[in-house]
This record gives structure tokens, sequence and C-alpha cells, in this order.
């Protein structure tokens, strides 16, 4: 399984792509892996997955090799647990603002000593008690954390929430980053376009990861060029819409010239 270590990749500078997942389908995840992706977000925020089939869609994930990160519905400790104990390889936690936010995600998803996450080795993550000696040890070297900034007070604060060390990777989200601005859905304005590289530089400039998400091909290369490592291309519902809207259109031309 060859994208299995994603956090030592991101370690080592590499560029990663991913995709949102909104479907509930391991199926479906599956499918997706096998097209090479290194990773999928599993929407726990937007989307309708619950907690037993969001353990399939991870097992779907792990089966190709793409890393299964679990975006949870907010910054809370019983959301997190569950997403590690099903055996997600790490957490995006939506909206956190202040340095304070991302400690309580990191406390949430570390057990001692850099955390307080509930413990019980007999879980998916634990290998039901198998791995029990070496758990807390493995998971906390294992576990990605991604914080998600999603507005303007973030993005002040980005300065102190990129001095906490467990942190993987920072997440500019441009779509809430346009409302916080006064641009809903206008991802593409000058303004937030350049917060987005501001803050990108910032975050690599710390020795993390940055993350961001692109709607279209356009959006991917500005990602890409201005230095962005967890790229998220889009969202399954949204990929299949587009596949068969433009075999539609396609289908349509060859009637017309028929």
């Amino acid at each position: 399984m060859q994208n299995v270590h994603l956090k030592e990749r991101l370690r080592g500078g590499e560029t990663v792509i991913g995709t949102f997942s909104g479907i509930p389908s391991p199926s479906l995840v599956e499918a997706i892996g096998y097209s090479g992706l290194d990773f999928v977000v599993i929407d726990a925020e937007h989307g309708p997955v619950e907690i037993q089939t969001a353990e399939n869609i991870v097992r779907a994930a792990e089966i190709t090799g793409m890393a299964p990160i679990i975006r949870v519905p907010g910054n809370e400790s019983h959301l997190i647990l569950r997403a590690l104990d099903i055996g997600a390889h790490g957490v995006q936690v939506p909206h956190v603002s202040t340095r304070e936010e991302a400690e309580l995600a990191i406390e949430y998803s570390k057990y001692h000593p850099q955390g307080k996450r509930g413990l019980s080795p007999f879980t998916r993550a634990g290998k039901y008690g198998l791995a029990a000696e070496n758990h807390t040890l493995r998971n906390n070297e294992n576990v990605i954390v991604v914080v998600n900034i999603e507005g303007i007070e973030g993005i002040q604060n980005l300065n102190e929430i990129i001095t906490v060390p467990e942190i993987d990777v920072i997440f500019i989200g441009p779509y809430d980053l346009s409302q916080s601005v006064g641009k809903p859905g206008q991802v593409e304005d000058p303004e937030v376009v350049s917060c987005i590289k501001d803050s990108v530089k910032k975050i690599k400039n710390s020795g993390k990861s940055c993350g961001s998400f692109a709607r279209d091909k356009k959006y991917l290369e500005i990602l890409v060029d201005c230095g962005v490592q967890y790229v998220t291309y889009m969202v399954d519902s949204a990929m299949i819409l587009q596949s068969y809207k433009n075999l539609k259109e396609f289908f349509e031309r060859l009637s017309i010239n028929k």
C-alpha cells in the first residue's frame, strides 16, 4: 500500500493530493483509491456519514493505500476520539481561529504526555488489544492533525497558531475565508487568493505543511504554485455530477450532428 505513510511524506516535503468524500459509500471510496490519490477526507462535518459507515470507509481507503482522514463536525473531544479509534490516519478539525483552539485539537488527538485523549487499546486503532503495549506511542507519532483556518480571525492569529508544535497541517479553507471577507463563494477574488498565498508562506516558513481546497484545475495550479503541500481537489459528488454532465453534453452534440 503505497500511500500509508502520508505523515512521513509531508515531513519530507512532498506535495500530496486527495479529495473530499461526502457520499457515505465504502465502495465509492475504494474505487477512488484505485485512481492513485494519496488521501481522502471523509467529511463528517458537511456530509451525512455516520460513525459505523465511516469505519468501513476507512477500511476501504486502506485497501487501496489511500490514507483516510476524517473531517470531524467540530473541535470536541468525543468527536475526535471516535474518529481516531475507528482507525482514521488523522483528523481534520474545522474552524480553528486561535492558538487555544489549536491546542485543544492536539489535546483531544494525542495521548499523554502530548494530550488527554481517552485511552482504550481495544479498538480498531489498537488492533482490538493486540497492539496495547505500544498503542499510545504509535498513535502519538503517526496520527495526522490538520487544523482548518476558515476566517479572518484565524488568519490574524496565524502567527500564534503555527507555534503549536504537534500540528502537522494548517489548512486554509477558501470558501469560508471568502465569506469572512464579505465575498462569499468568490474564491478567485484577488483579496482571497492574496490572503491564501501570504498564509502559505508563513506556514511553510514555520516548518509545517499547508493545505487548501481546489475546485478546478486552474485553482489547483494556483495552490501548487504557491506551495500548498496537502491539496484537496473537489468533492466526490461534484466530480460524479460533472463527469455525467460532460457525457450528456457530448451525447447531445453527437445527436445534433447525426
